[in-house]
């Protein structure tokens, strides 16, 4: 097992690229969908001005935060979704989502609050620059009431795919991209009589999506499905000794997650104090990768669920066999999003009103990016993919957090504020942690020991009666 040639990373299952690419293509699509209204954001906040940018810009580097640890929470408890959906243990399925739901909502509580409260030293943590606070502040106001509605429609929609539901999602995402583009064009500019809202009108743009996107996909997931059968009453069900696989498994992914959004915006932190074309240029690189990594993340979650199902059934030799085969799909569309980056960097910097020197430091960026992109689509389709569907979550949580913290963070911050390097190397040391965690990936999956046994609520009752 410890061992493979170059074609192990290639599956001789013909059924098993149908079956990830199913899954995979219309996961990719809603995120293409996504950063595509995330690019129409940023382009019409940026017609404003470059100060209303950065300002938006770093204010959702909060959101952000709360973004990633609904992903956690939501990415946790996707693989035990998965595992026993495989298993075709219904009653552990629903606790699961249980569980979930009522985490996803005590955290959208705490970030409405804090946002509500104290909007100004949020952005404060971002930012030194008056104008910049005062508008990230407008911003964050008008975002309080999103954070329940992102959180519970993000957890549902991972929850949806990992019981073949795919395609709901991908077609609500098409809505959201109307729904929000028309709302942003009415509310930011003045238009069909309302007032000139600026960056508050990019926040309820946002808000008016959401809402949209929360009633159709939480709408299907309790009144609707089948596949899952869960209801709003189910909400408050007993969930006994499950709690203890939960945490066991999900919460390690979890408190990975929540300390990579704190790393992250420690590196949100270090740009921020950059300057002003630093921050605006790393927006415009920032949606540049998104869209060219939206494969990626596709086949992320597909590696996570294609692991689930086939760990479920027991075969832990054919679900070895498909790691490799995912490796070596994450290197070649990391060689894919390297190449789209180099072709539509130009048009995308000349799509945004920035001045020469930040156009420069968006140059310098792009280029830094298309290398860093190779190793994390790498490291992305096994980490989010394969080693987190095969329950290998407390593994994951030490190296993602010991190679940004050791390496990433401190490299940047010597880079940056240091020894003032050219940007190129400056965003490379940030993220310095993707290329070594790409090949801790490869060891990691040579040795097996990712594969980990996840109990069902009966056994889980049955070890606590003997």
């Amino acid at each position: 097992m410890g061992r493979f040639k170059m074609h192990s990373l290639i599956s001789k299952d013909k059924g098993f690229y149908k079956k990830v690419t199913s899954i995979a293509i219309p996961i990719a699509l809603q995120g293409l969908i996504t950063n595509g209204v995330n690019m129409m954001d940023t382009i019409m906040v940026g017609a404003i001005g470059q100060t209303q940018l950065s300002a938006v810009s770093l204010a959702n580097q909060f959101i952000t935060i709360f973004h990633i640890f609904c992903m956690g929470i939501g990415m946790g408890a996707s693989v035990l979704v998965a595992r026993y959906y495989g298993m075709r243990d219904s009653s552990s399925l629903k606790k699961t989502v249980a569980i979930m739901l009522r985490l996803c909502l005590a955290l959208s509580l705490l970030f409405s609050v804090a946002t509500a409260v104290i909007p100004e030293l949020i952005m404060k943590i971002y930012t030194v620059e008056a104008d910049i606070i005062a508008y990230g502040v407008r911003y964050l106001k008008y975002s309080v009431a999103s954070y329940a509605l992102l959180g519970l429609s993000l957890t549902c929609t991972i929850v949806l795919r990992n019981v073949d539901q795919v395609k709901l999602p991908l077609y609500t995402s098409i809505g959201i991209f109307f729904v929000n583009v028309g709302a942003n064009y009415i509310f930011i500019f003045g238009k069909c009589g309302m007032p000139r809202m600026d960056v508050a009108g990019a926040a309820l743009g946002t808000l008016i999506a959401r809402i949209f996107e929360f009633c159709v996909i939480c709408g299907y997931l309790f009144f609707k499905d089948t596949k899952i059968a869960f209801r709003i009453k189910d909400l408050f069900m007993l969930v006994g000794a499950l709690w203890k696989e939960y945490i066991r498994i999900s919460i390690p992914v979890l408190v990975s997650d929540g300390i990579l959004a704190l790393g992250n915006n420690s590196v949100a932190m270090v740009i921020g104090r950059l300057g002003e074309s630093f921050v605006a240029a790393n927006a415009v690189t920032a949606v540049t990768q998104q869209l060219s990594s939206v494969m990626t993340q596709g086949f992320s979650q597909a590696g996570a669920i294609v692991t689930g199902y086939t760990l479920g059934e027991g075969d832990k030799k054919k679900a070895q066999e498909q790691g490799y085969a995912f490796l070596g799909i994450g290197f070649v569309f990391g060689i894919v999003a390297a190449g789209i980056i180099m072709l539509i960097s130009s048009p995308m910097i000349a799509a945004y009103n920035l001045s020469e020197q930040t156009q420069e430091i968006a140059r310098q960026l792009m280029l830094s990016i298309s290398i860093i992109v190779v190793f994390q689509a790498t490291n992305s389709i096994m980490t989010k993919g394969v080693l987190r569907g095969g329950g290998d979550t407390k593994v994951l949580m030490l190296a993602d957090n010991i190679f940004l913290w050791i390496a990433s963070i401190p490299l940047g911050i010597l880079a940056g504020l240091v020894f003032h390097f050219p940007a190129f190397w400056i965003y490379f040391a940030l993220k310095i942690d993707q290329v070594l965690k790409a090949f801790w990936c490869v060891i990691r999956l040579r040795s097996g020991k990712w594969i980990k046994k996840i109990r069902s609520d009966d056994e889980i009752e049955k070890c606590v009666k003997n």
